[in-house]
């Protein structure tokens, strides 16, 4: 907004100090903000993609406005918000538009129609509920053609016309529809407001004529296109001056009270309805010129049919729009100049007034002749002094008189005398005499056996439904699941017959044109059961058409062929009882004929609810995928709106018409791009990216043939083949390559497909299986949907380096589902596939091959055998994995998600079902009301006069003890989930997942069938089963189902204190309150083992508390300690030793324990990571084996080589005869010799100026440093690419052993730890002799572990290591 900027300005220390944003409102011309008269006059709302004269949205778009600035603003803390009457931010705007001049374009010149695209610079406010269209106006027709003659119902569509084309605004005509009550004006105005919906303003006639009244032209502010009166005076014109200059759309002041005039063209059409004439004379002769007077023909339509006729009306609001437009263009603009209206000229309002004045005498008699009448009339005027020249005349006094009475007769015999010129059945109020209904009026009958829909579709695709209603062929031959199977039905399976060849008496499917629709009408009656007799009444009070009785012959179907645009945006819920249907797709009509009517099928366009975002595009626009990208590029670009929001919206609707209109498409390689400009929205991305999450991407449905249509954006592919599929993939500029096989028993690389650049619709063919691969949901999914969208290798490529870097917008939405589950995703043990293989002892490929050059051809199978090797690495490490995917097919199972969806998602659906919105029911707790002193500042908390980390809480007094026990809290931070009520409501559902997987620990099965809502119940019963049979299975089938409630439970806590949006996450927990109150509560036990147990703490690691010499007694206080806050603290173990070397390396022996006593942390001693050292140190030296003296090396950036080098690569150094040096050492012995020659060369030759530098080989300096570069890149090249993770042994010289390097960007780096030992490849290493390998490397790390205890006996009771070891 450019009226406006955020200024920030310092709180007092008084005030608790910090940053104010507020509004500072710009003096200056605006473009999103219209002043008149120094008041506001409206704002640009970007979200509507519209202009609003509604103040209060000001305050709403400057308050979103300093919301977000606080939002990206930390340092701010308050914002003054326009709203808020203590800011005094809405008088400083008042009077900031009172210092400003006018700057207002006047908005709504013209009609706006629903579909009509505007932008800014259009002065657009507001639209009308229907488009432009012609079609069936026959209730029009009827109501206007009986109320008025041809020649009155002309001016009316002419009037109405010119409205529409916009010349009203010239044409300086307005229409006064003069008639008694009941005439029909009040008809013609109801039906302009509807017309004109929005865009009209009521006036006071009788104002705009008198003198004195300075407000009269304000109904006029809002510049309305239409003002009416229903019942108008403008018989006593004092002065014409203001209406004449509002009916010739002059340029005129208008006067608002309490606010400044402001000159403004008034660019109404006037429209009023009068029981009086307008008084006209020779002073006031300006109107005649411009007036347009309608009179009614006096007809009437019985009240039954008149409100039919209104009630289709409704429907036909764009034809008669459409129809007008045409009669008043062909009429033309200037068809009334001329007209003078003589009848209105002719009247006065004598009459009316004589008529009230003797209504008793009148009334009384009930009849009166003309003499009698006349010499009242006479009396009338004398007494009223009524000037001669504005009374009637005998002939005009005796038309009117008859308006006041039923029946005039020439002669009549009364008492036997005859009386002459006759008036009998006086009406109170003219015409308002009751209407007998008659025939005419259309009533709904059902009588007719003989059906004409069966004529109009006899052509469509028919066939019968089946015993369960369901229709029994497909609709097509399309591929599509077959049991289970995606293949083309049979073509007896598809249907082939027409509604002509069925007997419609039984029960069936049609498939209709895509713009027939039905009204459903399925209303109830007083016993709650189908009323036969509402239905045809309130059906009756459509427009007239064909109709159907229901099968169940209760309920009535009138048929219609809809012409307002798209059946897809028509609301199905018309009213209680009442729906609409349309029929797109294989959606087809159900019916069995039994009755109907004989009207044929009528077109409507408009009268029918459309949801909430309408058609905003001409589906004729939209007829490739190109056109659809290009106009959602123009929005992206906001070409066509300038908003984000509306922007955002129209993409949304364009892609559902796309999508409903049946037209091929894929775009969802454009969702990243859409994601990021919903993102930037200035005031609702939040509300932009949910619209975004709804848009459907591509075109591809799947039909199941029995109705049911599969959204691949809502719910993963069903596979054809039950087998899983296991697949990579491998990208270079020339070679997109896919690799994948079936499970199977004794996986076998011969069993690998290989498919090297293929076909899309190769690749699509893959799509049916159920594909397993390492990590594809992040690369080779994208990578395979893109292949099957028809990229070239070249584009591949491009995509693939996009993906690999991180790029925006480089992945598909519909690709993640691609895959039936991720084998890295429900690993627990997160690492790469190269660390499986070497853990697994796999067979362990690199390619040498960069990833951004060309293969050549003769390399193209090694890069498919290293393709082939991962695929059934994947397999392998699958199988190792099968406790966590059967833990993922149970969370599966248990939130009714697929295999595919993350651990976070389905744990999410587990415990908040389908709530999108499960934080608005959370609860913060404030930490420091439960553990008083507790302060989060800045973000680092402290208690206790300590720093309390926020993860956890961390504490060690490094040293060795005896006699430590070791207690740990049970599920410590599920526990604090549920002492905080973290997720409110939910909270219950995740702690049944605690309670769970206890009770399954524990064999209460009978707990645990009762828990998440029975869900839990079929794989226990399972288990109970099998425990009969087999009970190591029935234990291997419990393990499972606590593993997989376990990683649901375990991964909750990491989110939420995630730095991501997902369900866990609450935006007030920036101080992590799950994990600091088990910190807190383990300080508090902290003093209180220091300080009442008056025992030593030697460490504590988050849930853990080590304490040296607690017995039976102090175990059991810590345990109720623990219970005060909601903890459960098991006594995992007594230790006889302890090494603490720091807060997270420590080695122990248990008490009393025979075997596989010790236990270590840290890197230094664990079993899994040293387990040469840990063997070595804790008495187990007789089981090393070959694979624990296996080092594995892994590198982020870069890539480890092997560099074997120097036997025949010492001849060619110079300088040098070392013949231990490998490639790269040889290389840089070689350039410092060149670097030494350059050096003396220079000394020598320094004071000659300009002096080539000469060496004793002759070459020049930039040569010979050319020369050094060379040697370098000629040793790299000469190296064993091993790829950024290998395992090695360390072997001793003149067993092929060589050095380990990291290179990155042509330049070597040592590998940590590997400097001054030789290595080589584990798996060739195996086959060597033991006194190969250097054991020296691990002896080496065993001396520095016992350092690393040694510097602890000190005071601990022992003298050597090998005695506390022992």
């Amino acid at each position: 907004m450019d009226f406006f900027q955020i200024k920030v300005k310092e709180k007092s220390e008084k005030q608790g100090g910090g940053l104010i944003a507020y509004p500072d409102f710009i003096v200056g011309r605006s473009e999103d903000l219209m002043v008149r008269a120094k008041n506001f006059y409206a704002i640009w709302d970007e979200e509507k993609g519209l202009w609003s004269t509604d103040e209060y949205d000001v305050q709403r778009i400057v308050d979103d406005k300093l919301h977000s600035y606080r939002k990206e603003n930390k340092d701010v803390v308050e914002v003054k918000l326009m709203r808020s009457f203590s800011s005094n931010g809405q008088s400083t705007f008042r009077k900031f538009m009172s210092q400003i001049g006018d700057n207002a374009h006047q908005l709504d010149e013209t009609l706006t129609f629903q579909g009509t695209q505007v932008g800014k610079k259009d002065y657009v406010s507001k639209r009308l509920p229907y488009d432009l269209a012609p079609g069936d106006i026959s209730a029009w027709d009827e109501m206007v053609g009986t109320l008025y003659s041809d020649e009155q119902c002309a001016k009316i569509e002419w009037a109405f016309g010119s409205i529409i084309s916009g010349d009203s605004k010239k044409n300086q005509k307005f229409v006064v529809l003069y008639g008694p009550p009941g005439a029909g004006k009040g008809t013609i105005i109801n039906i302009a407001l509807r017309l004109f919906d929005g865009y009209v303003t009521t006036f006071d006639a009788k104002a705009l004529g008198s003198n004195g009244n300075q407000f009269a032209a304000a109904a006029f502010a809002g510049n309305p296109l239409v003002a009416i009166q229903h019942d108008g005076d403008l018989s006593r014109i004092e002065d014409n001056t203001t209406l004449n200059s509002i009916v010739s759309h002059e340029i005129m002041t208008v006067n608002e009270k309490y606010k400044p005039s402001y000159d403004a063209r008034i660019n109404a059409f006037l429209i009023m309805g009068t029981n009086k004439p307008v008084k006209i004379t020779d002073a006031q002769s300006g109107l005649i010129r411009r007036l347009i007077d309608v009179h009614p023909t006096g007809n009437k339509l019985p009240p039954k049919k008149y409100h039919a006729l209104m009630a289709r009306i409704e429907f036909e609001l764009g034809a008669i729009a459409d129809h007008c437009l045409k009669v008043y263009k062909a009429m033309g603009k200037n068809y009334y100049s001329n007209y003078q209206p003589l009848e209105m000229m002719y009247q006065t309002d004598v009459f009316f007034n004589y008529i009230e004045t003797y209504y008793d005498v009148f009334s009384a008699q009930d009849g009166v002749s003309a003499k009698q009448a006349w010499n009242l009339y006479k009396e009338y005027c004398e007494e009223a002094n009524i000037d001669k020249s504005r009374s009637l005349q005998l002939h005009r006094f005796k038309a009117e008189l008859g308006n006041y009475f039923d029946k005039f007769e020439e002669r009549i015999m009364i008492d036997g005398v005859l009386i002459r010129s006759y008036y009998s059945g006086f009406k109170a109020q003219p015409f308002k005499t009751p209407v007998d209904d008659d025939a005419s009026t259309f009533v709904l009958r059902m009588e007719e056996t003989t059906s004409l829909l069966n004529l109009e579709l006899a052509e469509c695709p028919a066939q019968y439904a089946k015993a369960d209603g369901t229709p029994s062929k497909y609709w097509d031959d399309g591929e599509r699941l077959i049991g289970r199977v995606m293949k083309k039905p049979r073509p007896s399976q598809v249907v082939d017959t027409l509604l002509q060849d069925l007997d419609p008496t039984r029960e069936h499917y049609v498939m209709v044109p895509d713009n027939h629709i039905v009204i459903d009408f399925d209303l109830t009656g007083a016993d709650g059961g189908k009323s036969l007799e509402r239905n045809l009444e309130a059906a009756s009070e459509w427009p007239p058409t064909y109709a159907e009785l229901s099968r169940s012959g209760k309920a009535v179907h009138l048929h219609y062929n809809w012409t307002g645009g798209d059946v897809s945006q028509l609301d199905p819920s018309y009213a209680d009882g009442i729906e609409v249907k349309a029929f797109r797709g294989n959606s087809t009509l159900r019916r069995r004929f039994s009755r109907c009517n004989d009207v044929p099928i009528a077109t409507i366009n408009s009268g029918l609810p459309l949801k909430e975002n309408t058609r905003v595009f001409d589906p004729g626009t939209m007829k490739s995928e190109k056109a659809l990208r290009d106009l959602i590029k123009r929005n992206i670009r906001k070409e066509i709106h300038p908003g984000t929001k509306p922007s955002i919206d129209f993409i949304k609707k364009i892609l559902d018409d796309a999508y409903n209109d049946g037209m091929t498409f894929d775009v969802s390689d454009l969702k990243q791009m859409i994601t990021v400009f919903a993102n930037n929205s200035t005031n609702k991305p939040l509300e932009c990216l949910k619209i975004v999450q709804q848009m459907r991407w591509k075109s591809d449905d799947i039909c199941l043939g029995d109705g049911t249509v599969l959204d691949p954006g809502a719910k993963s592919i069903q596979p054809a083949d039950k087998r899983l599929a296991f697949f990579d993939i491998e990208c270079y500029p020339n070679l997109f390559l896919i690799c994948w096989k079936f499970e199977e028993e004794d996986p076998s690389e011969d069993s690998v497909t290989v498919m090297i650049n293929p076909k899309p619709h190769e690749v699509e063919d893959l799509f049916k299986l159920k594909l397993v691969g390492f990590n594809v949901r992040n690369y080779d999914n994208h990578m395979m949907w893109a292949a099957a969208l028809g990229y070239s290798i070249e584009q591949l490529y491009r995509l693939s380096q996009k993906i690999i870097n991180g790029a925006t917008g480089a992945k598909f939405g519909e690709a993640y589902k691609l895959s039936h589950t991720d084998i890295y995703d429900y690993s627990t043990d997160k690492k790469g596939l190269k660390k499986w293989q070497i853990e697994l002892g796999l067979p362990h490929r690199e390619m040498d091959i960069p990833w951004d050059q060309p293969v050549p051809d003769d390399r193209i199978q090694d890069v498919v055998d290293y393709c082939i090797n991962d695929v059934v690495s994947e397999e392998k490490v699958h199988r190792h994995l099968q406790g966590d995917y059967k833990a993922r097919l149970i969370l599966a199972d248990l939130a009714a998600l697929t295999p595919n969806d993350t651990t976070a998602k389905l744990t999410a659906g587990i415990v908040f079902g389908r709530e999108k919105n499960p934080q608005k029911n959370f609860v913060y707790t404030d930490l420091s009301k439960e553990f008083p002193g507790y302060v989060f500042e800045a973000g680092k908390s402290t208690y206790r006069d300590e720093l309390v980390g926020e993860g956890g809480y961390v504490y060690a007094e490094p040293g060795i003890y005896r006699d430590v026990a070791l207690l740990d809290v049970a599920s410590m931070h599920p526990t604090s989930i549920g002492q905080l009520n973290l997720f409110g409501e939910y909270t219950p559902r995740f702690m049944a997942l605690v309670e769970a997987q206890l009770a399954i620990k524990r064999s209460n099965y009978g707990e645990a069938k009762t828990l998440l809502g029975g869900k839990l119940r079929p794989y226990i019963e399972e288990i109970e089963s099998l425990g009969k049979k087999d009970p190591e299975a029935a234990k291997k089938a419990a393990a499972e189902l606590r593993h997989g409630l376990k990683i649901s439970i375990n991964i909750v806590y990491g989110l939420t204190s995630a730095k991501f949006d997902n369900p866990f996450m609450d935006r007030r927990n920036i101080d992590n309150i799950v994990a600091k109150r088990g910190a807190l509560f383990m300080i508090d036990l902290k003093h209180f083992i220091q300080d009442d147990l008056r025992l030593q703490v030697v460490h504590i690691k988050t849930d853990s508390v080590k304490v040296p010499g607690a017995d039976v007694d102090d175990i059991q206080q810590i345990q109720d300690f623990a219970k005060k806050y909601g903890y459960d603290m098991e006594h995992e173990a007594t230790y006889a030793k302890l090494g603490l070397v720091n807060d997270a390396v420590y080695v122990a022996k248990k008490d009393e324990c025979v075997s596989n006593c010790w236990t270590a942390t840290g890197t230094q001693f664990h079993k899994d990571t040293n387990p040469y050292v840990f063997k070595k140190l804790f008495g187990h030296e007789d089981d090393i084996n070959f694979f624990d003296v296996c080092v594995t090396k892994h590198v982020k950036e870069g890539a480890l080589y092997l560099d074997f080098g120097v036997h025949d690569y010492t001849q060619g150094l110079r300088n040098t005869d070392d013949s231990d040096l490998g490639y790269i050492d040889g290389a840089i012995a070689e350039i410092k010799a060149i670097e030494k020659g350059i050096k003396a060369a220079l000394r020598a030759e320094a004071k000659i100026a300009g002096a080539s530098v000469v060496f004793n080989d002759g070459m020049k300096a930039e040569e010979t440093l050319s020369e050094a570069k060379a040697v370098y890149d000629q040793a790299i090249s000469k190296l064993i690419h091993v790829g950024k993770t290998g395992r090695f042994t360390p072997v001793k010289k003149g067993f092929g052993g060589g050095q380990l390097f990291r290179i990155k960007e042509d330049k070597h780096y040592a590998v940590a730890g590997t400097k001054g030992h030789l290595w080589m490849d584990s798996t060739l290493a195996l086959d060597l002799p033991n006194d190969a390998i250097d054991y020296a490397y691990f002896d080496n790390l065993v001396e520095e572990a016992r350092a690393n205890l040694d510097q602890f006996l000190v005071g601990s009771g022992f003298a050597t290591v090998d005695e506390f070891l022992s």
